[in-house]
């Protein structure tokens, strides 16, 4: 509670300073100057060779998402993406990603529609704006497959006849809400924030981080989609498969 109120704070002082940024005017220049050498890249808020009030306050929002991601342990919350504040929700790149995809066919042959599509989408941004790494995306969508095909299922099985949604999550408070259990993007953040409490998941094989999840009663059932979703991410990303599977 102490590190959420010393956030609170942070927050509110920032905001204050941004509020300040924005209401001074820019000075008139007396004289015109050279123009400054170009930086590599452009950021938010930021034109090439100068800087604004935006670009201050593109640096503030970066500290703050240092601080908060340092505060909670190095996983940075939903809503909050490396670099500045944005909304919680699937990443814009993944949606647009989608749209652009569009039905595809893996390299295994599996073909998906546009609905599945649009799902691991869901998946991947919950990730990314978990601050996740590309292989947690992926094993998010492999999860996905291994649990309802990528399709947001309205009913569940023997073993979890409570089951809903992309990941079938029972129905135990632990994941929420019906709505939320059948909504793409919370059922993912959801499984990230379990998933990221999965000590050393980064040297477990994909199958077993999955499971450390869900508890499947085959350790290895998640296996046989591992293919698929890197693909999947790969495409939705425009990120080379060997960056994504790793090892």
């Amino acid at each position: 509670m102490d590190g959420i109120a010393a956030i609170g704070n942070r927050i509110a002082t920032i905001q204050a300073t941004l509020d300040g940024l924005r209401a001074a005017p820019l000075a008139a220049p007396t004289a015109p100057a050279a123009p400054a050498a170009p930086t590599t890249a452009a950021r938010a808020g930021t034109s090439l060779g100068t800087t604004t009030s935006s670009g201050t306050a593109s640096q503030f929002a970066s500290a703050l998402a240092a601080e908060v991601t340092a505060q909670a342990g190095g996983l940075a919350p939903a809503g909050l993406a490396q670099g500045g504040l944005a909304p919680a929700g699937p990443a814009a790149g993944a949606v647009a990603a989608a749209a652009a995809v569009g039905p595809l066919t893996t390299r295994t042959g599996t073909a998906f529609t546009q609905a599945q599509v649009d799902n691991a989408a869901a998946v991947v941004g919950a990730g990314q704006a978990l601050g996740l790494s590309l292989r947690d995306q992926a094993i998010g969508v492999m999860t996905a497959l291994g649990e309802s095909s990528l399709r947001v299922l309205d009913r569940g099985d023997k073993a979890g006849p409570d089951s809903r949604g992309l990941f079938q999550q029972r129905d135990n408070g632990a994941w929420g809400s019906l709505a939320e259990r059948m909504d793409p993007t919370a059922s993912a953040t959801s499984f990230f924030r379990a998933l990221a409490r999965v000590g050393a998941r980064e040297t477990m094989s994909p199958t077993l981080a999955a499971h450390a999840v869900q508890r499947n009663a085959d350790p290895q059932h998640y296996a046989r989609y591992w293919g698929d979703a890197v693909d999947l991410t790969s495409r939705l990303t425009g990120t080379d498969r060997a960056a994504i599977a790793g090892r």
